[in-house]
């Protein structure tokens, strides 16, 4: 019940700011339940790295995600030269944050050398997995709010299908070391569920079943799945069972968003590369 209850809260109150707040607006909203993942990211690795100075994250994740905004901003009237002089000093601007930054925050945070291995694993892929997220968040809201509740239909509608499915008659294993109780059956199911939400949107929204769309669908839907195992995969190394406790009936931000974080960028990236105008009405 209480899993029920706060799902329907978090709903409600992520539809609200997607359909009310201004773009630029609900990027902020977002950075900061993205912060809040990060904190109990943090924790996780803590117990591998607990003199390391993890917390420089909370920094640098925010910081990236605003650069990767600024530089995909739409500029409909740029030339393509100047496009593709944006793009290049974004991508050194990012790879500048896992690279040259986060080394120099690991080595002068004075990290004990046996955790300097696990300080640059919680880096490197902390700073990419947080910060493409929130600016998938941004972009997508951006582009057309509908494109947002897709990816959150794909993802919940999905994760439900394979919880309910692979529950009842789950046989076969998914992965047995990382999550015991993810089976092949809720994860088909998941994905046929994705499926179907997005044949649905597509008709609602568009008029037509997008080919595009479906096989976009199929790549988010198996996103979300990876990322869900990611994430266990995290805590299981750690020894932890749950993120946090600030969601009840669900852990923590983590837990929950764990799969939305692998699949919103690839969502964005399917749009960019179909074309935004083909998916908005």
């Amino acid at each position: 019940m209480k899993r029920l209850a706060t799902g329907l809260v978090g709903a409600a109150v992520l539809l609200t700011a997607l359909f009310l707040l201004p773009p630029w607006w609900f990027f902020v909203a977002s950075l900061v339940v993205v912060e809040w993942a990060v904190v109990e990211y943090v924790g996780i690795f803590r117990s591998v790295a607990p003199g390391a100075p993890l917390r420089a994250l909370l920094a640098l994740v925010p910081l990236a995600a605003v650069v990767v905004m600024l530089a995909t901003q739409p500029t409909p009237a740029a030339a393509p030269a100047e496009l593709l002089a944006a793009t290049q000093s974004s991508l050194l601007a990012f790879g500048l944050f896992l690279t040259v930054v986060a080394g120099t925050v690991v080595l002068l945070g004075r990290t004990p050398v046996p955790e300097a291995i696990a300080a640059f694993g919680a880096f490197g892929f902390g700073v990419p997995y947080f910060a493409l997220a929130a600016v998938a968040l941004g972009r997508l809201a951006a582009i057309d709010p509908w494109l947002l509740f897709l990816g959150f239909a794909i993802v919940q509608l999905g994760d439900t299908a394979a919880y309910y499915v692979g529950s009842r008659i789950g046989r076969h294993r998914l992965a047995p070391v990382v999550s015991p109780k993810k089976s092949w059956e809720g994860a088909a199911a998941g994905l046929v569920t994705a499926l179907a939400a997005a044949a649905a949107w597509s008709w609602w929204r568009l008029g037509e079943v997008s080919p595009g769309l479906l096989a976009l669908a199929v790549a988010t839907a198996v996103a979300a799945q990876i990322g869900d195992l990611v994430e266990s995969l995290l805590k299981r190394a750690s020894g932890v069972k749950d993120s946090g406790r600030s969601l009840p009936g669900h852990g923590g931000i983590l837990d929950r968003a764990d799969a939305t974080f692998f699949a919103l960028p690839v969502l964005l990236l399917g749009v960019w590369l179909l074309g935004p105008e083909t998916l908005v009405p």
